[in-house]
């Protein structure tokens, strides 16, 4: 597209490579709301919205936001559910656009952009190199959004947060230049992008990303029980997690089953799924073996053990789980207490869920980080986080859908800690999404480095975010 000039209040002009739309404008509404992944639209206007080509654009972009007296939000890749890109007032840099990765064969770091997207274009990319990044599970997921929030990504359980494997990252600050951060410059921005989520003070032009080898022993394990029995099988599961491999990232899920299974007349099964990531498939088979302990397994609707897969199999899976243009309703909560009442307290989730709903009630399990790990934004996180995905396609049922949701994570209120970026929306629920040590370090750098505001903070309710638990 044409770049297209804009006069600022001073009669400056400022020229992009992309395209600018004024609110008002022809072409306008259609940029606010391109590239989200999901049916939600919120009723938020910018004032403006740049469609960036190019790096040049990135920096034009914040220097025009200061001239006007504009805020900025940034859209990666549009999967954030309550829409943190779009915001009232100001200027929405949309990075779509603007896309390029290179790789460094000596390095093994891979350098993208931020609206990269980390399953269907970064890992077939990375693949001619024979390596591979653990990007979000969806494939569509931009890099930026899910990096900020710290990235639970594929085998989290075992290799950690996404964000710990960026080494560097390109900044365009709130003063208008391009900066590198990384460990020894700029370490301030470098820790706080690593996990401080969506009210990041910059604009993150460019990872540098560490890299792994792909790993040919990929397996998959599954059991399904009648959702009935999901109490005993959650307990044995939760009590053995620790001793499994952390080659293993698995999880728990209550949903209708992915496949017709036999012997089952319909409704909701307790699946339990584990994906190995090793070199042979002999040692996925190996590290797949203590699920096959399970005490509840004659009662399993469905057992497959060790299954061998590949990553793009499961990418497509995953893809065909979560349909893009329907309605999401999200919610999580890193919980903490006694397990037996826990797992009681999240009986609504797992087994009442509504009959408009296709999703699902998820159970992640987290392995604690080891010494030495980095220091990042993102540290907070108990061994279990549970959630729930609300996907439908009927807008006249979509608050009845929420008022459910809340209800039902309510429940497990008095054991949550907090909750993760990516399954969140603090429009809807106030929940923590960091430690306290961690949000007043923060609000240090973000005084420093943008004290006039140049970008957007949290998105939250009324009150803005504030990094509690509202019913506290």
């Amino acid at each position: 597209m044409p770049g297209k000039p804009i006069s600022t209040s001073q009669d400056a002009i400022t020229d992009f490579t992309g395209q600018i739309f004024l609110r008002g404008e022809p072409g306008y509404e259609e940029a606010r709301t391109d590239r989200i992944w999901h049916a939600n639209r919120p009723d938020r206007f910018p004032e403006a919205v740049l469609l960036a080509k190019s790096e040049a654009d990135l920096v034009n972009g914040v220097r025009l936001a200061r001239q006007k007296g504009w805020s900025i939000a940034v859209r990666s890749g549009g999967h954030s559910f309550p829409v943190w890109s779009v915001r009232d007032s100001g200027l929405l840099i949309d990075l779509g656009g603007y896309k390029e990765m290179s790789y460094d064969a000596g390095s093994q770091i891979v350098t993208a952009t931020s609206a990269i997207k980390g399953g269907d274009e970064l890992n077939p990319y990375l693949k001619q190199f024979g390596r591979y990044f653990g990007a979000g599970g969806c494939p569509s997921v931009g890099l930026g959004g899910f990096l900020l929030q710290g990235g639970m990504g594929w085998n989290f359980r075992g290799w950690g947060y996404a964000c710990e494997q960026v080494v560097a990252i390109d900044i365009v600050t709130a003063d208008g230049e391009l900066i590198r951060a990384d460990e020894n410059q700029n370490t301030d921005l470098f820790w706080a992008a690593r996990g401080i989520g969506p009210g990041f003070c910059g604009l993150i032009s460019r990872f540098h990303l560490k890299t792994r080898p792909i790993t040919n022993g990929v397996a998959v394990s599954m059991q399904a029980y009648p959702v009935e029995r999901y109490e005993d099988v959650l307990q044995w599961l939760w009590d053995k997690h620790p001793d499994i491999s952390d080659k293993v990232y698995f999880n728990a899920v209550s949903a209708p089953p992915p496949i017709p299974l036999p012997d089952h007349d319909g409704g909701l099964v307790f699946m339990i799924w584990a994906c190995a990531f090793c070199d042979t498939q002999e040692e996925a088979a190996e590290v797949l073996a203590p699920l096959k302990e399970c005490p509840y397994r004659a009662d399993a609707i469905m057992i497959s053990d060790a299954q061998p897969t590949t990553l793009p199999e499961q990418l497509s899976l995953v893809d065909q789980l979560h349909p893009a243009g329907l309605f999401y309703k999200v919610d999580s909560a890193w919980v903490d207490g006694p397990q037996r009442d826990i797992i009681k307290a999240m009986r609504t989730l797992v087994m009442d869920r509504q009959p408009e709903d296709t999703g699902y009630t998820f159970l992640i399990f987290r392995l604690p980080r080891p010494d030495g790990a980095p220091d990042i934004a993102m540290d907070l996180g108990t061994d279990l986080c549970v959630g729930a995905y609300i996907i439908h396609e009927d807008e006249a049922v979509d608050k009845k859908l929420r008022d459910w949701l809340r209800g039902a994570m309510g429940e497990l209120e008095p054991y949550t800690v907090g909750q993760n970026w990516g399954d969140s929306d603090q429009t809807f629920r106030e929940v923590k999404c960091l430690t306290d040590e961690t949000w007043t370090r923060y609000q240090k750098i973000r005084a420093a480095r943008d004290p006039e505001g140049v970008f957007h903070a949290h998105l939250a309710g009324q009150g803005g975010f504030q990094n509690r638990n509202g019913w506290e």
